[in-house]
């Protein structure tokens, strides 16, 4: 007699090749934020042909799918994310991106097929779960402030006791899993500074006051936030990743432009960090007779695995392969995730 693990891979090995195609059609038409038509609307024409009870629309275009068992009392949520980059994608496949300046180069087009392969798995099995299963196919995890709110706000979560989700990891071999108890992924802030200084000739710097000598100053001073003024047993990442000024070579100008990120694990460390990042600034510039306008915006919420879902995750994936293909606890990463708004509001 043939196990419950055995039909879930037979089931799986059965649809491998459809998952295959449709996860190869998703990537060479990939869609961005909320404009993810096609793909809802490939995710839709799926689950209907399971006998799901599916809603469209959700949180503007996300799509949700409710099996319903006889006799459940309980129900948990399987996420997946549709959302491609807005960036060029460079190689060359059968199944390159064919939208210009649009690619799915974070995986979110095999999240997306993957939790249609589930679905069709789970529902041939259906007579033999416990359990009500909502399959939650959203838009925009990739853009501020996510698609993950305004599904919560549309209902997605009601009902629900637990939710899972997952991201394929290009460290990883196929066929590996990774674990992370407690904080997974990181807060991802994002913040702009203007310094305005004294623009003027090249020739004459006395006469001026340069703001990217200054800019160029607090650039450097930022690093010693991470190395002097948080525990060093902390996680935290601090990246200007722009800095604009000028429009010639012979001219110093009056103001530059900086941008950049901060990632952590804690709230008070984020606090901190912010609080740092602005007294050092208001020191450079007043030292060297230059002003600035700063503006700090907060990211996604940290993403936390509650221990009870950690602990149910990890006794099925020691069902499903040897335990040296399972990295536990795996490290949390600084990477950002909306996820971590479903995370807030139930176990998952």
């Amino acid at each position: 007699m043939k196990t419950l693990t055995d039909k879930i891979f037979g089931s799986c090995r059965f649809h491998f090749d459809d998952i295959v195609a449709i996860r190869r059609d998703i990537h060479m038409y990939p869609e961005t934020e909320f404009n993810v038509h096609r793909t809802a609307d490939i995710v839709a024409n799926q689950l209907k042909k399971l006998e799901l009870q599916v809603k469209t629309g959700i949180g503007k275009t996300g799509v949700v799918g409710d099996l319903e068992v006889s006799g459940a009392t309980k129900r948990i949520a399987l996420r997946a994310d549709m959302d491609a980059l807005p960036m060029q994608e460079l190689r060359n496949s059968p199944y390159k991106s064919r939208i210009d300046g649009k690619a799915h180069m974070c995986g979110h087009d095999a999240h997306t097929a993957m939790l249609i392969g589930a679905a069709k798995v789970i529902s041939q099995l259906k007579f033999e779960l416990k359990t009500n299963v909502r399959f939650i196919f959203q838009p925009s995890e990739e853009k501020f402030p996510g698609g993950a709110p305004a599904m919560i706000k549309d209902g997605v979560l009601d009902g629900v006791d637990q939710i899972y989700g997952l991201h394929v990891w290009p460290l990883l071999e196929s066929g590996q899993f990774a674990i992370c108890p407690g904080p997974a992924f990181g807060q991802p802030d994002v913040f702009e500074i203007e310094i305005r200084g004294k623009g003027g000739h090249a020739a004459f710097p006395h006469l001026a006051t340069d703001p990217i000598v200054v800019g160029s100053q607090f650039v450097s001073m930022l690093q010693s936030i991470t190395s002097r003024n948080v525990d060093g047993l902390e996680s935290v990442v601090i990246s200007v990743t722009q800095f604009h000024g000028g429009t010639a070579d012979n001219v110093i100008p009056q103001t530059v432009k900086l941008s950049g990120t901060v990632r952590t694990l804690k709230k008070e460390v984020q606090v901190k960090v912010r609080q740092r990042i602005e007294e050092m600034l208001v020191g450079i510039t007043s030292a060297h007779g230059a002003t600035y306008n700063f503006s700090y915006q907060e990211g996604y919420p940290v993403t936390y695995n509650h221990e009870r879902c950690v602990t149910e995750v990890l006794a099925v994936a020691e069902t499903l392969v040897d335990a040296k293909e399972i990295f536990y606890p795996y490290s949390p990463i600084l990477g950002g995730e909306d996820f971590g708004y479903y995370s807030q509001k139930i176990p998952a």
